[in-house]
């Protein structure tokens, strides 16, 4: 059965990366935040460093295998809804399971004539799979959540291995936080339609809100 809508080529589309790009950058920031300017030396600098990540390298193949896990549930659930449209006993029920799937807005304009077309066209096509089967793109999408949370640990961390001072490099380190959050904001307003000036400097906000949060709470 073709589908209505081409398939986006984006592997991760715009809030899936800037959630990861935030989650890298607070993770990061617990650890240069926890350094000294005014005692920390090289063997602290490369302790943090390791340590970020380190962090950033688990929580990065955590984050992979929940995105897998999702991908699972997401096309199990497409199957459920495949199955209950195409074996409903009237268009009531077709129509209930349609509305279930889909964004009540979207939903509340099918007719029951259209309904009752898609459900002809479902019980011809061929008997899928049992279970949700993950897809190529699946783990190419676990993959890059997984890279871009140990990725984000460079921009922020590489200013302490290459300046000799804690302090310049801490401000350029927080400096650079800063710029990444704002940009993931920027990236996020494309997934909400709003201003990207706005959400990216409020993007900027939560992510230091959240990072001294964490800082505090021993995270």
């Amino acid at each position: 059965m073709r589908a209505i809508l081409p398939e986006s080529r984006r592997i991760l589309d715009p809030a899936e990366r800037a959630a990861e790009i935030l989650f890298g950058v607070i993770m990061t920031m617990t650890f240069t935040g926890t350094l000294s300017v005014a005692e920390a030396g090289r063997d602290d600098v490369r302790v943090m460093f390791i340590g970020a990540l380190g962090c950033n390298i688990a929580w990065g193949l955590i984050d992979g295998i929940i995105y897998l896990m999702a991908c699972r549930a997401e096309r199990s659930e497409e199957l459920r809804t495949f199955r209950a449209v195409r074996d409903a006993r009237d268009p009531g029920q077709a129509r209930a399971a349609i509305a279930a799937a889909m964004p009540p807005l979207l939903a509340g304009l099918i007719r029951e004539d259209e309904v009752e077309a898609l459900r002809e066209r479902l019980a011809a096509v061929p008997e899928p799979p049992d279970h949700g089967r993950l897809t190529r793109r699946d783990w190419l999408g676990a993959l890059a959540v997984g890279l871009l949370v140990v990725f984000t640990t460079f921009p922020l961390a590489l200013p302490f291995l290459l300046l000799d001072h804690v302090g310049p490099a801490m401000r350029l380190s927080n400096a650079i936080a800063l710029v990444m959050l704002f940009l993931a904001g920027v990236v996020y307003a494309r997934s909400i339609g709003r201003p990207a000036l706005r959400v990216g400097l409020g993007m900027a906000a939560l992510g230091v809100v959240l990072a001294v949060l964490t800082i505090a709470l021993g995270g």
